[in-house]
């Protein structure tokens, strides 16, 4: 025996493509993130810096359940502020915040929410970028709970299969839908449109405002975020990367 210590094997995104293995379990983790050597440690815990923190009973009760028992903790902090809830403003105001939560702003947590990507085949061959840029992204940040709000621009390289244009939009906004950080959107989004497409050939760039720099703190209202996410010949290949971001300033104007 050597005395070194065989290191633990990780399952690649590449492994999983060749394998036909879902990157998403129905919780939305990532088996990627299972099979790492912080879960194989611990596992009954199940998140990591690519997952969504969730706990494992996040969708034990109902959505009108939650909306009842954030209604009251809204209430309160409101009351503790001191503000009068028997104002006609503010009377409904704890249901409508709540309601916004589970059913808007925070929608994208439940599992069943996530958009069906289906593709089909690539019948007239085309082998060349397509780029949906200029997708709205509204989401929240999670240290905060304040909006983060800007713009997705989102790349793949056809092969065998193409997905309707409006999936990318969809895709984008379900994991927008959640407390967030921008980092792990941008993964998200990647491994998501991976998955559904069967090729590692994606790109994801994100460029938004967070108000939580905006609005608190340093209050820097002019100041954005961008991350970026390279897969496949994104990563690999320098040019096909430009190619992408000229792509992504180009100027789209309808009419006069």
């Amino acid at each position: 025996m050597s005395g070194t210590t065989e290191p633990v094997p990780v399952i690649t995104m590449a492994g999983f493509m060749g394998a036909k293995i879902p990157l998403f379990d129905e919780m939305g983790r990532t088996f990627a993130a299972m099979n790492s050597q912080d879960l194989m440690d611990d596992l009954d815990h199940h998140s990591s810096t690519f997952d969504t923190p969730l706990r494992s009973d996040a969708f034990s009760i109902s959505d009108e359940m939650k909306i009842e028992r954030i209604e009251a903790h809204v209430k309160g902090i409101l009351e503790t502020l001191g503000m009068d809830l028997t104002n006609d403003s503010l009377s409904g105001t704890p249901r409508r915040v709540a309601k916004m939560y589970v059913k808007e702003a925070f929608g994208g947590l439940n599992p069943d929410k996530k958009p069906t990507l289906g593709t089909f085949d690539n019948s007239y061959k085309y082998g060349e970028m397509l780029v949906e840029k200029n997708i709205v992204v509204y989401s929240t940040c999670e240290h905060h709970l304040l909006p983060i709000v800007g713009r997705a621009h989102v790349a793949y390289l056809s092969q065998d299969r193409v997905i309707g244009l409006s999936k990318m939009n969809r895709i984008v906004d379900f994991f927008a839908r959640r407390p967030q950080v921008q980092e792990r959107l941008t993964r998200q989004i990647t491994a998501a449109l991976q998955e559904a497409l069967g090729t590692l050939d994606v790109a994801v760039l994100i460029d938004a405002k967070h108000l939580c720099v905006n609005a608190r703190g340093i209050r820097d209202i002019d100041s954005s975020t961008v991350t970026a996410e390279y897969g496949g010949r994104f990563a690999t290949e320098e040019q096909l990367k430009q190619d992408f971001l000229s792509y992504v300033q180009l100027k789209t104007e309808f009419g006069d």
